[in-house]
């Protein structure tokens, strides 16, 4: 099982006026649960096993849009770093993927997957699959299911998040950054309805917040 750093279930996170938030989402939040720094720490140690891994092949990196670009970008620039200062290098190309299983806070039961017709260019690749967030875990299932049926010579997911849910399939990336609680999470490119993904922490979103921004 992948190692990974869990946030309990019972984590009284951070105030917020110990951070920088912008000022006009501060009355929408509860707590800062995941400073970004710490982010940035643990996505470096990502990089480095992944590299480990997987050293040695040509990696196609699938972003999946759009609450997975700030993780797919910083985890490729601590790629890029290794390869630069390490014996232990990989070629690297990237390719982009929209998924969407979201209506307001719930996760529905419809996968939307946009761009799967340029799956087919990942046969024979060595794919490396870069997520924001796991939580039932079926989304994922669908989107590897797709992929199988294009035929690459090997997948690896990695997702910056993983939820701890009674929603939960089963299913676990092979690299996980952070277990988390079953809240609703925003911050670092991780939105709702679109907002917050300007946020640079990670943090708990307040009951008034979905009401304000629901469609």
């Amino acid at each position: 099982m992948a190692s990974c750093l869990q946030i309990a279930d019972d984590e009284k996170g951070h105030d917020l006026d110990l951070f920088c938030v912008p000022r006009h989402y501060e009355s929408d939040l509860d707590k800062v649960i995941i400073p970004h720094g710490l982010i940035m720490d643990r996505t470096e140690r990502l990089a480095r096993d992944i590299i480990q891994d997987m050293g040695g092949h040509h990696i196609v990196a699938l972003c999946v849009l759009k609450g997975g670009y700030k993780f797919f970008a910083d985890l490729l620039d601590y790629i890029k770093v290794l390869n630069h200062n390490s014996d232990k290098s990989v070629p690297l190309t990237v390719d982009f993927i929209r998924v969407k299983s979201y209506c307001n806070d719930k996760s529905t039961n419809s996968v939307k997957v946009i761009g799967g017709d340029e799956l087919s260019n990942l046969s024979g690749k060595n794919v490396l699959i870069v997520e924001d967030i796991v939580e039932t875990g079926r989304t994922m299932q669908t989107l590897l299911s797709l992929l199988s049926e294009c035929n690459p010579k090997m997948v690896k997911v990695v997702s910056l998040l993983v939820k701890r849910t009674p929603r939960s399939s089963g299913y676990r990336p092979d690299y996980i950054g952070f277990e988390v609680p079953d809240a609703f999470l925003v911050g670092y490119a991780l939105d709702y309805n679109e907002y917050f993904r300007d946020l640079s922490h990670i943090c708990i979103l307040n009951d008034q917040a979905k009401e304000k921004y629901k469609v």
